[in-house]
């Protein structure tokens, strides 16, 4: 039986992709030492997670911190994987401020480690990585554009070319405002395409939007819409920052994502870069999620707003997904901005009907 290393193999992506992997005749190995619940506290542990894995499929799970180089190459070299996906991260743009050195060695060097490993033991294995649209930092905010009643947007009357359909891989990366989270993803994102392209290793940056679901094990600084409906669920205050709540992103359900990472793994490429979101069709204001939650739920949001924006944040952001499309026509987003925000909504409602 084929086998998949699946890093981070217990959070959002990672534990999507291991299932998804399973379905498809792999063997699944898991690499998860529930960072996320030193990183955000209780409300990040991925421990339920990692026992619902262990006890639907066939996972072998593995505490092992990917900053631990030897632990690393000595995993790597035992099993010598058919697939690698590489979904372990600090994943908050706003607490890399607090520990840029940990989330420096975890996003950065625990990537390095990973590809180095895989390049002295398996290096015709694909390798994806879970990269981010915060390596473009806040350069879409110099994109025009226009102030709706619930949203900005990007204004097709004065944007240079094609910008309307969303952010492509031509955008941009540097001189912009990252976060020290946006520059260590850029570090490891570079360095994953070096790898392909020096090297000739069959390995993808996937820059997401906010990616969602379910089984988003979200907090303030992590997790956007899933957040929202928690709050909205549990009758939490939720914080806007800046922007007027009008700011907007592009939500995409980690099956849609799985499912690339699947197209990919059968026909792979060498040192590719994909924006994965869920386009204009998926995308809503913080504003417009409000509404959203309140359809569904029956309960108004609580909110407050402070008038002070994250640092680098984007204004308005949503993805050009045809070059996806173009190399891998058989894929798609699948799931509906209402249907995630339904699944989501009835998993916290359901969370506190059983507290």
């Amino acid at each position: 039986m084929k086998i998949a290393l699946v890093t981070g193999s217990a959070g959002l992506i990672g534990s999507e992709v291991c299932r998804a992997l399973y379905a498809a005749g792999y063997s699944v190995h898991g690499i998860d030492n529930n960072q996320r619940r030193v990183f955000f506290g209780p409300d990040g542990d991925t421990s339920g997670s990692r026992r619902r894995l262990e006890a639907d499929i066939d996972y072998t799970h593995y505490a092992v911190d990917i900053r631990e180089r030897y632990n690393v190459m000595s995993l790597m070299t035992d099993l010598r994987p058919d697939v690698i996906v590489h979904a372990a991260a600090q994943p908050s743009h706003d607490l890399s401020a607090k520990f840029p050195l940990d989330d420096f060695d975890v996003n950065a060097c625990g990537t390095i480690n990973l590809l180095e490993a895989a390049r002295l033991n398996c290096p015709e294995t694909p390798f994806v990585f879970m990269s981010t649209n915060k390596v473009y930092g806040d350069g879409p905010n110099r994109i025009p554009m226009w102030e709706a009643e619930t949203r900005w947007d990007y204004d097709v009357r004065r944007s240079p070319g094609p910008v309307w359909l969303g952010v492509s891989e031509q955008f941009p990366l540097d001189h912009c405002t990252h976060s020290p989270f946006g520059a260590s993803k850029v570090a490891a994102d570079v360095m994953v395409q070096e790898y392909g392209r020096y090297f000739g290793m069959p390995t993808v940056c996937l820059r997401g939007g906010c990616l969602t679901g379910g089984n988003h094990a979200a907090v303030q600084l992590h997790g956007f819409l899933s957040y929202l409906l928690k709050c909205n669920a549990e009758d939490r205050e939720y914080t806007i920052f800046g922007y007027k709540g009008k700011q907007v992103r592009d939500n995409i359900h980690s099956s849609d994502v799985a499912a690339f990472i699947l197209e990919f793994i059968n026909a792979p490429r060498a040192g590719e870069v994909y924006n994965i979101g869920g386009g204009l069709e998926n995308s809503c204001s913080i504003l417009e999620a409000f509404d959203m939650a309140k359809a569904i739920t029956g309960k108004p949001m609580r909110y407050k707003y402070v008038d002070t924006p994250r640092v680098g944040d984007h204004i308005c952001y949503y993805t050009d997904l045809r070059k996806a499309r173009e190399h891998y026509p058989n894929w798609s987003v699948k799931r509906s901005l209402d249907s995630v925000c339904e699944e989501i909504a009835e998993r916290w409602l359901a969370a506190e009907l059983t507290a």
